[in-house]
């Protein structure tokens, strides 16, 4: 990645995820066997919203996410029958991705922990 996580890459790493999502792989993944059937349902449902509300957006939100305020909120929310708070929680949901994205190249896991360990810096074992 080139340092720079946008509503594209959000859009790119749910339609991966669909794409495992009824495979064999998805139950290598530990703790996904231990998920019934309706929290899958469930998050299938939000993923499915959250791509909706990414599509509705123009091109230009997508790359600039910054330059999306309330009448432009608007209209991706009517573009795609969600609602203003649908697409704040999206918004929100990828600022929480974009920061934990930056976490992970400034240190892999070190950087996601953060100061967790004396120095920032994870113990070597």
């Amino acid at each position: 990645m080139d340092g720079k996580f946008d509503l594209e890459d959000m859009l790119k790493q749910i339609e991966q995820y669909n794409k495992i999502q009824g495979s064999a792989l998805l139950k290598l993944i530990p703790g996904m066997p231990k998920i019934s059937d309706e929290q899958k349902e469930q998050a299938n449902k939000a993923l499915k919203a959250t791509k909706a509300i990414i599509q509705s957006m123009t091109p230009e939100e997508r790359k600039h996410p910054e330059v999306i305020k309330n009448s432009r909120k608007m209209r991706i929310a009517a573009g795609c029958g969600k609602t203003n708070a649908d697409v704040n929680k999206v918004l929100k949901q990828y600022e929480q991705m974009k920061l934990m994205m930056k976490q992970m190249k400034n240190g892999g896991l070190g950087g996601m922990m953060g100061k967790s360990f004396p120095g920032g810096k994870m113990p070597k074992f």
